[in-house]
């Protein structure tokens, strides 16, 4: 089987990017396309009657892609998609990582929870200055201190034990194969190399990424990658027991300890007990449909289940975009919605296995009164920053969390021929992680997500740094399903921090009540309010739409918004139900299936 896989995927390795994409009607943003952190490609949406696979790369779609034709499941794909993008994508997720995973297996869903572990080593100090105060970000990202156990390989590992169809070892396939004989460097990854600043400090790094004269690798420049190569056959060979258990993870434990300036305390004892979790997803329904996304590490879930649920109270279907671009009125709720789950978020969500939710559920924060009552705070005017909420079972204070979370990550939405689904997010966290290289793969700088201070003036922050524990996360992998027949119509996510939460948010939006299909609603230009500005998209907001919103009180910041959205939808076409697939154009990726 690994023989067959690699050949097939051979055959179309130096033509990936040349898919079968159907042209759809694409939403007409009345302004020139921006040229984001590395450009913008408007794309038109994908269709396929059997199975599908979107993903951030074409390559890492094409492998995906192969496993699916192969008579692979939706988890087969995922793997195989997952191990090219550890490749290619090396600056957003990779096996040095974590995930969560949304499945759907055509009656019941459930979350695969493959978030990083703090190491046994860690305290509440880990981020501190010997003064005890937060150190800058930047010197906790770089170096051994931020890294947490991986934890991507060993979910992926307990959902193939249920779901896989092909043997584990031909899913690696496509990704030795391009290893070992080299991918072309693709403009995304040359442009954010030309930017980036520490990841040469690292020698490992710097022979791989950039030329002996110290340039990094131009687009199209053929690179091969035989180290990691190697770790994927003996991942394939002896499962996931050869990264946590033996010399990978001692040379992990060696990479984080030796630092020269910023050692970690990961250890390979730290590797070999980590253990993915299968936790309970958090569904709600809204309006025709039930929505269903990642509970807590990740506080994607119930911020979009909040959101969602001031929303119905709402009007926003009647402030459908006017020739692809949103009104200042939808901008507006949209904002004021998240200012308020956000605060939440902020407040109450960490690792549930550490901090118990209130009232030791997502129930109360998702109360319709508790939400009621918060929607009732939005009126014709900015609330500016919204104060958090006092749910039902509170009875304990929590200090706020300060910590940034930053855009690099990458998403994976699947259908297989079976019926079964998925929607995956994963990450090293900032771009190019810890800027750590082992093996050929980068190490992640989670860590980094819990709050650098361990309390305020109200209490222990929820999310404060604990031994084992998991840092909480934006990812926000989502299933809807039409809520009368139960049928799977939508699988979307992103990447890109905390914003994560109103990306995933505008393309709900956009489908379920601005009847846009999966690519109208990715490509419209993003907006929305982590409790901050009201931020829009750089490029994408008309002067006349600042200044509105700014009459509506809004403090306005206009800037790059490099979200990843991926999504696979169900339409229906002269009473033909197919799959409908749509991709980033701020991004590389793209969708493809039969």
């Amino acid at each position: 089987m690994i023989k067959n896989i690699s050949i097939a995927f051979a055959s179309v390795l130096l033509t990936a990017c040349a898919t079968s994409q159907t042209p759809q009607t694409a939403p007409q943003t009345g302004m020139n396309a921006p040229e984001a952190a590395t450009g913008y490609s408007e794309k038109f949406g994908w269709t396929a009657r059997k199975y599908m696979v979107a993903a951030a790369n074409p390559l890492a779609t094409e492998a995906g892609y192969q496993v699916l034709k192969a008579g692979g499941s939706a988890v087969d794909a995922a793997i195989a998609t997952q191990m090219v993008l550890t490749l290619v994508e090396p600056q957003s997720s990779g096996i040095g990582g974590g995930a969560f995973l949304m499945h759907f297996d055509g009656t019941a869903v459930k979350a695969f929870d493959g978030r990083e572990t703090a190491p046994a080593s860690a305290t509440e100090k880990l981020f501190q200055t010997s003064d005890g105060k937060a150190m800058p970000f930047i010197e906790g990202v770089v170096g051994g201190r931020s890294v947490g156990v991986p934890g991507v390989l060993r979910m992926l590992e307990l959902a193939h034990k249920e779901y896989g169809k092909l043997p584990w070892a031909s899913l690696f396939a496509p990704a030795i194969k391009l290893a070992e004989d080299g991918f072309a460097v693709s403009p995304r990854l040359a442009g954010l190399l030309k930017t980036e600043q520490h990841l040469r400090k690292d020698p490992v790094a710097l022979a791989y990424f950039y030329d002996r004269g110290g340039n990094p690798w131009p687009v199209g420049h053929v690179l091969k990658n035989p180290e990691l190569a190697k770790v994927f056959r003996d991942i394939a060979a002896q499962g996931a027991d050869a990264f946590y258990r033996g010399p990978i993870a001692r040379d992990i434990e060696a990479k984080v300890k030796t630092h020269p300036t910023n050692p970690g305390g990961l250890t390979a004892a730290d590797m070999a007990a980590y253990q993915a979790k299968v936790r309970d997803p958090i569904c709600t329904d809204y309006k025709s449909w039930t929505v269903c996304g990642m509970p807590p590490p990740s506080s994607g879930g119930i911020a979009l289940a909040q959101m969602l649920g001031m929303l119905e109270l709402k009007d926003i279907r009647a402030m459908a975009p006017r020739d692809g671009m949103p009104t200042a009125e939808a901008i507006h709720l949209f904002s004021e919605v998240g200012r308020l789950a956000y605060a939440d978020r902020g407040r109450y969500v960490a690792d549930t296995d550490f901090v118990p939710l209130p009232g030791s559920s997502a129930k109360p924060l998702l109360d319709k009164r508790y939400l009621a009552e918060r929607a009732g705070l939005i009126t014709d005017k900015s609330m500016g920053q919204a104060k958090y909420g006092i749910p039902p079972g509170v009875n304990v204070a929590w200090g706020l969390d300060n910590s940034p979370e930053l855009p690099s990550t990458s998403h994976i939405s699947i259908v297989d021929a079976a019926g079964n689904a998925l929607s995956m997010t994963t990450t090293i966290e900032d771009a190019f992680g810890s800027r750590q290289m082992v093996r050929g793969f980068l190490l992640n700088n989670q860590l980094t997500d819990f709050s650098f201070d361990a309390a305020d003036a109200n209490g222990p922050i929820a999310n404060r740094v604990q031994p084992g524990k998991r840092p909480r996360s934006s990812m926000a992998p989502t299933l809807v399903f039409d809520k009368g027949t139960r049928k799977l119509v939508l699988s979307t996510g992103s990447p890109g921090g905390s914003a994560i939460i109103n990306y995933v948010g505008k393309v709900l939006v956009g489908t379920m009540d601005w009847g846009l299909n999966v690519q109208q609603a990715i490509s419209l230009p993003n907006f929305g309010s982590r409790n901050g500005p009201t931020e829009l998209e750089q490029g994408r907001a008309s002067d006349a739409l600042v200044e509105q919103l700014k009459s509506m009180g809004h403090n306005v910041r206009v800037m790059e918004q490099t979200s990843g959205l991926q999504g696979i939808m169900r339409l229906t076409i002269h009473g033909e139900e197919l799959w409908f697939g749509g991709a980033d154009p701020r991004r590389e990726g793209i969708v493809k299936g039969d």
